[in-house]
């Protein structure tokens, strides 16, 4: 089913089915992940690796002439088709939906929910197809996560034990994660660990480090993400923790704005309300003036998008023809009609507005593809804000619009970004587009029923589940944040909270700025304004366990350089399934039990 009957097999019915089933499986980690910390995992490697691991091992068992050998190509639409599953969470799944959940009371049902994460994602796979040929051959960006995973498939079979070892450690660090959880959840219940220091210098002699979230938490999970997310990350949220409940937790209770807890009972629940004013302000600011940044060269590249390549690149690159215009220009049609009449008929919004935020998003969506292309990280969280800032203005009482025209900006530049690194990667490889893009939408369509399953398992309350000490949810704070603001007013803060939130926009704009202006030789110095405003939202205990493993990732690379190359991804990327797959059988059996 390739484009050129001379290539190798590409799209054939095991590869779309291996990345169908591979996307069922870790669609749920990122939900639970994503409701947890507010992040997501690329699980494009991870896909990889673990068809691999299948497909050789079924080789060996059924022999050689039944089992066709696991191809690079086939391999490749594999990881398109669970990568774009994997990032469905984009859709709304960990902020917007479970945002508007909790100040409207409305909840969706499997079927509309599935239905509109599919339309609202697909917008973004049709723009990113529509600017695969501007983006990766005339531009030539270099889309840093299709490179690693071009390196990386490639890696494997140059090297077929190497593939193994990995697939081995990913699975160790799976089985290891995965069991502890279902121990703690099962068996008996794993304690935090860490000494209760009365805090009776400030004046609160009942209050402890371990009421304030100091403690060690049993979560492989988080050191997992940790280690992916690097030192700069680690030490910042490290830092973000301390200052957030270790200095601003005991402020607020010294000053009575939130209640002494009672024995072990920690503060989270009750100091969270206002320490996600600042650490809100802190991460929407560097995210936008980070966001700013990039515009100039975004600019200069559109400038550039017509002029041929010198070296000839354009005319020797495979499948340079893509997918044919006709199917973009009807598709891009289909697809705005489909998410206007969507917002019309599920959340009532009006159909202009919501035509207006299609449009919107076609824009957001190019600057989306060009800030990822050059970082890597899709600004999903800033292009939702200016969405929600934009319709705030003009409608600034309707949160259901304010939040639902959002979260089509958001799943849109999430979809779009995914597909441009999946497309740099088969361009590296030799891939054809018209079969990464039938995977790509194969995996829009997987991730929208089996992510809006796994939403709907692991929060069925989100009113009384969300923003709690068990699910943070930090990017569902950021969102209903910024949804009240515009709604209730800045009288609707706490007492002394919009002070708080001056002081964080500014550090937040300040380190931003620094972070831009610094060489990048110094710049991993400069603290991530995003993860200390993070830290300002999730419990102590969970930027401890980040920095944590942040810190055993680094130590690694120094000492052994070589193993931690080839190793800590896989196993990172294992603790982080193992747990967040866990953590949704847990879910499951409960349900099933009735409790």
């Amino acid at each position: 089913m390739s484009d050129n009957h001379d290539r190798p097999r590409q799209l054939t019915l095991r590869a779309a089915a291996t990345g169908a089933v591979l996307g069922a499986l870790l669609v749920p980690c990122n939900v639970y992940s994503g409701l947890k910390i507010g992040w997501s995992f690329n699980m494009s490697i991870a896909a990889a690796l673990l068809s691999c691991g299948f497909w050789g091992v079924a080789r060996r068992g059924l022999g050689h002439e039944r089992i066709a050998d696991w191809g690079l190509l086939e391999n490749n639409v594999n990881q398109t088709c669970a990568s774009s599953a994997a990032s469905i969470i984009s859709a709304g799944l960990v902020a917007p939906i479970p945002a508007l959940a909790i100040l409207t009371g409305t909840e969706l049902s499997w079927p509309v929910l599935s239905v509109w994460l599919f339309t609202v994602s697909c917008i973004g796979v049709l723009v990113g197809l529509a600017l695969r040929r501007q983006m990766l051959l005339i531009q030539k960006l270099p889309f840093p996560s299709g490179v690693a995973t071009a390196e990386t498939v490639r890696e494997i079979y140059a090297e077929g034990r190497e593939a193994t070892m990995r697939v081995r450690y990913l699975l160790g660090g799976g089985l290891l994660s995965a069991t502890t959880k279902l121990f703690s959840e099962f068996v008996a219940a794993i304690p935090q660990m860490g000494p209760a220091v009365r805090l009776s210098s400030w004046g609160l002699p009942t209050l402890t480090t371990r009421n304030l979230g100091f403690v060690f938490d049993p979560s492989f999970l988080m050191i997992g993400f940790g280690a992916i997310v690097g030192l700069r990350v680690g030490l910042s949220l490290l830092v973000g923790a301390v200052i957030a409940w270790g200095v601003a937790a005991p402020w607020l209770l010294s000053t009575g704005r939130v209640p002494m807890p009672v024995g072990d009972q920690t503060v989270f629940a009750n100091a969270v309300e206002f320490l996600l004013w600042p650490g809100v302000a802190m991460m929407v600011t560097a995210a936008l003036v980070s966001f700013s940044f990039s515009l100039p060269s975004m600019m200069r590249g559109v400038g550039k998008s017509k002029q041929r390549p010198a070296d000839g690149s354009q005319a020797k690159a495979p499948d340079s023809a893509g997918v044919p215009g006709k199917f973009l220009v009807v598709g891009l049609l289909a697809a705005t009609v489909a998410t206007t009449i969507a917002q019309v008929s599920i959340f009532g919004i009006e159909a202009h507005m919501g035509l207006l935020a299609v449009l919107l998003t076609f824009v957001l969506a190019v600057v989306a593809a060009r800030v990822s292309g050059e970082t890597g990280i899709p600004p999903i969280g800033a292009l939702g804000k200016v969405t929600q800032l934009t319709f705030g203005f003009v409608n600034p009482t309707n949160v259901t619009e304010n939040l639902m025209t959002a979260n089509v900006t958001g799943g849109a530049a999430g979809q779009c970004s995914d597909l441009l690194h999946d497309l740099k990667a088969g361009l590296l490889l030799g891939a054809s587009v018209r079969a990464q893009a039938a995977a790509q939408f194969l995996g829009v369509l997987v991730g929208s029923v089996a992510g809006s399953a796994a939403y709907l398992v692991l929060v069925p309350d989100p009113a009384k589940m969300l923003l709690t000490k068990e699910w943070p949810a930090p990017a569902v704070a950021t969102w209903k944040a910024v949804a009240e603001l515009f709604r209730d007013g800045i009288d609707a803060a706490p007492s002394g909270a919009i002070t708080a939130s001056i002081i964080g926009a500014v550090v937040g704009a300040v380190l931003a700025i620094i972070y831009a202006l610094l060489p990048e030789k110094s710049a991993h110095w400069c603290p991530s304004a995003v993860s200390l405003g993070l830290a300002f939202v999730i419990p102590a205990f969970y930027g401890i366990s980040l920095f944590l493993g942040a810190a055993l990732a680094t130590i690694a690379a120094r000492f052994a350089p070589d193993w931690s190359r080839r190793f800590v991804l896989p196993i990172a990327a294992g603790l982080v399934a193992g747990e967040s797959l866990a953590g949704v059988a847990a879910a499951l059996t409960t349900l099933a039990s009735g409790s």
